[in-house]
């Protein structure tokens, strides 16, 4: 060393050292340690939330998101930007919403997209079906309204079975033989599929079939894992397994007031995230605030040893 680096560590006890092997040696200790834990508590592999499974397992709320759908109640026709221009359904603050201001950027026709589409793909092998889908899209709009009100009622009386939904006697025009085809091809497995189409033979956009299950399917399979948004949803995986830990802070804030009463939960959440990563980011620069690990004086607790040599 020169005498400038002499004179930098004198005091400081200095011995020659293998880095390549602490490096070895702590890779392997953390491999193997990664592997223990991970055979000993990792979490349960759910399998994934499918329509297929939908149909199979809660019919009924399978045929409930097919006349949400239709009648225009499904949680994805209410959500406004970037989906549709839902009234109201923008978030905001004062005059401030981003959402709104971006627009519709994905636009979806929940009824269209999710019901209508999928048995249009389906009718091309059943006349019944072909006919229902006329019957029904020639029908005015007041008289749909009125079919999938009266189908949504019956829902709690109705009969499940292996070809699907059973109505009890009632006034539904074609949406028997709908839900009947609707049910038959989410048990083949198909419905996703139909949902995504877009006329192109590779498909890369999963935006619609993610969607599809939004609401009622997906909130009943997340509660008893235990992960919907009052349980810590967010940050947590299927059962009492520990997830995204590092957003607890996020998921913290919709837990209380004014974020878990407020229609602008989501805005003000990111809003305020924003805030303080800005301000942790801004430390250094910021008088008194930059200065209190000084004042705490941890740095002397943790060097107490090199300092005494």
């Amino acid at each position: 060393m020169s005498d400038r680096q002499r004179r930098y560590y004198r005091g400081v006890s200095m011995k020659p050292d293998d880095l390549l092997k602490e490096l070895a040696w702590a890779l392997a200790i953390v491999l193997a340690l990664g592997v223990v834990l991970a055979a000993a508590f990792s979490s349960p592999d759910e399998p994934s939330l499918t329509a297929q499974r939908v149909a199979k397992v809660e019919p009924a709320i399978l045929a409930g998101t097919a006349l949400r759908a239709l009648a225009g109640q499904s949680a994805i026709a209410q959500y406004g930007p970037p989906y549709n221009n839902q009234p109201g359904a923008s978030q905001s603050i004062g005059g401030f919403s981003p959402e709104a201001w971006a627009g519709v950027q994905i636009p979806i026709n929940a009824a269209k997209v999710f019901v209508l589409r999928p048995l249009q793909s389906a009718a091309a092998l059943s006349p019944n079906l072909k006919g229902a889908l006329t019957t029904y899209e020639a029908a005015p709009r007041s008289q749909q309204q009125a079919w999938t009100g009266a189908a949504l009622k019956a829902l709690g009386k109705a009969r499940y079975d292996a070809s699907g939904v059973v109505l009890p006697k009632g006034h539904y025009g074609p949406l028997p033989t709908m839900l009947d085809g609707y049910f038959r091809l989410a048990r083949s497995g198909l419905l996703e599929a139909a949902v995504g189409q877009n006329g192109s033979v590779y498909q890369t956009d999963l935006t619609s079939q993610m969607l599809l299950l939004q609401g009622q399917a997906m909130g009943a399979a997340a509660t008893p894992l235990h992960m919907l948004g009052a349980q810590w949803g967010m940050m947590r995986e299927p059962d009492n397994y520990p997830g995204a830990v590092w957003l607890w802070l996020y998921t913290a804030l919709y837990q209380i007031p004014p974020y878990s009463t407020s229609a602008s939960a989501d805005l003000l959440v990111g809003l305020t995230i924003g805030l303080l990563s800005l301000l942790l980011m801004l430390v250094p620069f910021i008088p008194g605030l930059r200065d209190i690990p000084r004042g705490v004086g941890l740095h002397r607790l943790i060097w107490r040893k090199a300092r005494r040599e």
